[in-house]
């Protein structure tokens, strides 16, 4: 796993050096707003021809689509759930993340997926994936640019940390269907 962590890394490291344009600020109401934002999660590389959703409107909803890819990447503007600017690109192995986790089942992820967050996010919970909002007496976790890794399988605790202010990479929501390795980026 760590051979095929550092593999991973200096291929996303050499993908990240073009750096996407910062994200539009503020209302992003209309769908060309959206795209912008949801552009500005991954490389311009990998962004330009993905498919951007927006968040559906109502739990259980469908996503709509705002522009149609044809690189195999979906990506999604700032979620409206959580403070801050959160736009995500996935690959395929991420999108059956994504599915599952909307629908509250169990991903089965048949390979090693990536996942961009490069204007960073804010999570309710580094443990609960389904948390709205912070726990009594904790704030939410606001993670740097970052890049999300998933496997087949589970992620060894001794390996990666579970802390999400370290500054080094982490485990989020370890232990759960959803866990993912956490890899902040400059």
């Amino acid at each position: 796993m760590k051979r095929l962590f550092s593999i991973v890394l200096a291929g996303i490291s050499l993908a990240i050096a073009a750096g996407p344009a910062a994200a539009a600020a503020g209302g992003n109401k209309n769908a060309a707003q959206k795209i912008q934002v949801a552009s500005s999660a991954a490389p311009p590389s990998v962004s330009k021809d993905a498919t951007i959703l927006d968040w559906p409107t109502a739990p259980g909803g469908k996503p709509a689509v705002l522009r149609q890819g044809k690189n195999g990447w979906t990506c999604l503007p700032d979620n409206p759930g959580t403070p801050g600017q959160d736009p995500m690109c996935l690959d395929k192995q991420w999108m059956k993340w994504m599915n599952a986790y909307m629908g509250k089942t169990s991903p089965a992820i048949d390979g090693v997926g990536i996942a961009y967050m490069l204007q960073g996010g804010s999570d309710a919970s580094n443990t609960d994936p389904f948390a709205a909002k912070p726990a009594p007496g904790e704030h939410w976790v606001k993670a740097p640019p970052h890049i999300m890794v998933i496997a087949p399988g589970k992620l060894d605790p001794a390996m990666f940390s579970s802390e999400p202010h370290s500054g080094e990479h982490w485990i989020m929501y370890g232990g759960t269907p959803y866990e993912h390795l956490m890899i902040p980026v400059e």
